[in-house]
């Protein structure tokens, strides 16, 4: 009987909990074995709950039982998720979790530890929600270099999005219909300011390259700047404006960041809208992989977690296979001011000329005109915003 744990029984957790116990018949079968939920953390009592009889206030009851060996933490934030993390794993005991802020800013200290003491740290949760993308990124494409990942990873600021292009509604208006829906929380900062993409990208950058940035180190921008002006320009030109987590690995260097971007119909993540999330992977073998599915929810997340537990499960009789991670130092990392890519300046429509941009394409409307560019770095983006001057309304990275 393999006994399980769970640390955190809010929203992902209490999931998780459903899923093992509603799915319990076919997971057991598929395994081969049985498992059952032998506590569950909490701070607070749960006595309407059908679980409620599994609630534990003491981590050390969890820490200190030696019939526990697998712990799936959805506690959220840095402490003490990490510290109980480390405990475990340094106990012998696997952990799962869907906690991307200690993932990308400790996954390597953790998977080390998971290492040295023979059990598995895992996270497919961590980014995606439901969907299967870091398994797959580890074992499928295996055999692959990846040299590109881009991702819409941020229900929230998609549904913001969307709503924003389809429904000509506001920012502010797009933000509290999201809030009022739930997919929004009451202080939405590290959603709309692209502070949850940027964990998720750092996540997929390490997976891609074995270095792990530091999550506040890479250029992040949200989308709380972008106006109706802008996603009509982009609908003009058949694009779409999206958050875009980006990372890629060249001539060695690791680069990652997080901003808005015009993305072409042509590119499936244009298409991707609601709370989906989808994650484009550029291979040097395969060539290009899509994930797409429900990036966030009760369910969806808790489905990740609960596979993560079924893989512990059904491969614990044979060694682990680590993730081994580096930190990323500065010789690690290719310069942002070397990105190359093409560019949208959005600038007044005010009758003045357009000389200053070479553009390949100009799209007007009645406030605004769009001048689309061939590939420019961000030294050269700089120039000429600066050239525009009191023009410039906004200048756009395009995918």
């Amino acid at each position: 009987m393999i006994q399980i744990a769970i640390l955190g029984f809010g929203v992902v957790g209490s999931g998780t909990a459903e899923v093992l116990t509603e799915n319990k018949a076919i997971i057991e079968e598929r395994l081969g074995c049985e498992y059952n939920i032998k506590y569950i953390l909490d701070l607070r009592d749960f006595p309407d709950s059908p679980f409620g009889s599994l609630v534990t206030h003491k981590f050390d009851d969890i820490l200190n039982d030696p019939e526990v060996s697998v712990v799936a933490e959805m506690m959220g934030g840095s402490h003490p998720a990490y510290d109980f993390t480390k405990a475990c794993l340094e106990a012998g005991k696997n952990v799962v979790t869907s906690n991307k802020e200690v993932v990308s800013t400790f996954g390597v200290e953790l998977c080390e530890i998971a290492r040295e003491h023979g059990v598995r740290y895992l996270f497919e949760a961590s980014v995606g929600g439901g969907i299967p993308v870091i398994r797959p990124i580890i074992n499928d494409l295996a055999s692959n270099q990846i040299g590109k990942v881009s991702g819409i990873l941020n229900g929230t600021t998609n549904y913001i999005l969307t709503s924003m292009r389809d429904q000509g509604a506001s920012f502010e208006d797009a933000l509290k219909e999201a809030q009022k829906l739930g997919y929004a929380e009451a202080n939405p900062s590290a959603d709309v300011d692209g502070i949850d993409a940027a964990r998720k990208i750092v996540i997929l950058a390490a997976l891609a390259s074995g270095k792990l940035l530091d999550p506040k180190s890479i250029p992040t921008e949200g989308i709380t700047k972008i106006t109706l002006t802008d996603t009509k320009i982009a609908q003009e030109f058949g694009y779409s404006v999206k958050l875009i987590g980006h990372a890629e690995v060249k001539d060695g260097k690791l680069l990652a960041f997080v901003s808005p971007r015009m993305v072409p119909a042509a590119n499936p993540l244009s298409r991707i809208d609601g709370v989906f999330n989808g994650i484009l992977v550029s291979a040097n073998m395969v060539g290009d992989v899509m994930f797409y599915g429900p990036g966030a929810g009760k369910l969806p997340t808790a489905s990740a977690v609960v596979a993560d537990i079924i893989d512990i499960i059904a491969n614990r009789n044979t060694e682990p296979k680590a993730i081994v991670w580096e930190e990323a130092t500065d010789a690690d990392k290719m310069a942002m001011d070397a990105y190359e890519c093409r560019r949208m300046f959005i600038v007044k429509n005010d009758g003045g000329t357009l000389d200053a941009i070479p553009a390949k394409q100009i799209i007007s409307t009645d406030d605004a005109c769009g001048l689309l560019t061939d590939a420019m770095n961000e030294t050269e983006a700089k120039a000429y915003a600066e050239k525009l001057g009191d023009r410039l309304l906004s200048v756009y990275r395009v995918l």
